[in-house]
This record gives structure tokens, sequence and C-alpha cells, in this order.
């Protein structure tokens, strides 16, 4: 059963999380701070907060893809899992940094499907690859059900699906017994990257 904790403290939100390396996730606040970016060779910036007008650090060859999309259930977030994860598998300059307003939901949506895409991940798999690294990830029940279409769009299976809690409407994991071989996979992929 997916599990959160409610309270997340503004250190955590305005912490840089490393998915892989050279590939981070934050909220807005880091990637708006010279030194994160810097530091981490960021070249490629993806900003999912939903704001168009930001204005990053100038950073020479630093390059931004804008996912305009709202932290709605019914945001259309799936019609940017390609693009970006293309973006991301190509860019070879440096590092990507993923984004939205408090790295929560959207940019960690968008990093699980990268995941699933390029590294085979099932989204069980994804999830708790992109967990570990951030703990208080918790992408809406819309942006889950988006996810779940593309895993099976990918791989023709489900290895989440959605149940009715008293916190409301959260995945839960369906037991896949191929997610023993996906984990070396995720493994050597990040190590990889």
């Amino acid at each position: 059963m997916y599990s959160f904790k409610t309270e997340v403290t503004l250190q955590q939100v305005m912490s840089v999380s490393q998915v892989c390396p050279g590939l981070y996730l934050s909220g807005l606040d880091s990637a708006l701070n010279l030194g994160v970016l810097s530091s981490r060779n960021i070249t490629l910036i993806i900003n999912a907060c939903g704001l168009e007008d930001v204005s990053y650090p100038q950073l020479d060859g630093l390059q931004v893809l804008h996912v305009p999309v709202q932290d709605q259930p019914h945001a259309p977030l799936r019609h940017y899992f390609d693009p970006v994860a293309e973006r991301i598998h190509k860019n070879q300059t440096g590092s990507t940094l993923v984004h939205c307003s408090a790295g929560r939901s959207r940019s960690p949506a968008l990093i699980m499907a990268y995941l699933m895409r390029f590294s085979g991940l099932s989204l069980r798999r994804a999830h708790e690859v992109v967990l570990e690294q951030r703990p208080f990830i918790r992408p809406n029940a819309g942006f889950w059900r988006q996810l779940m279409d593309y895993e099976r769009t990918l791989f023709s299976r489900n290895t989440v699906r959605m149940v009715r809690t008293s916190s409301g409407v959260l995945p839960e994991v369906l037991q896949d017994s191929e997610d023993t071989n996906t984990a070396a996979a995720a493994a050597a992929y990040c190590v990889n990257i």
C-alpha cells in the first residue's frame, strides 16, 4: 500500500533529490538557485510548475522545456510523458533538473514516465526508485491513472491499481514477479546515465 507523510518540512521542499546520476528532482525554489544549477552541471530544466514566465539564473547552454500543466487530476500530463522523456534522454551535455512547484506531484510523475520508457521499469519500480530519493512525493490520483495507462501502453500490463482509502484514492502495488528483474535493470541503467 502506498504510504506518505502528511507533514512536509520547508527544508524537504527546498531540497534537490538525485534520482539517478545526471537526473535531479526539485521544487521551484531550488531551480531558481544558481548554486544548485551550477554545482550539479544542470544544462536542461524541465519546468512543470505551470508558470511560463520563470526567470532562471543565466547559465551558458541552459535549456528549458516548459510543461504547462496545473496540478489538477484532470490536467493532461500524459501528453508530455514522451516529449519530456525523450528530451531528458537526449540531454548529453550535462544534467537534467525536473521541477514543479514543490517537487511532489507533476515532476515525480514525469520522472516515473521517463524511467518506464527509457529503462524499462514497471510503474511500481519507477515509483520506488523516485520515492527512495524523495520520500514525500505524492502525484495526484489523475496523474497516477495517466501513469497506469502509460504503463499499459508500454508493457501491456499494470503493476499498480487505484484504491479508495481513508486518505483518498491512492495507488496500491500489485504483485509483480518481473519486478525483481527490473530492479537490477534500474540499478544498471541509473549507473549508465
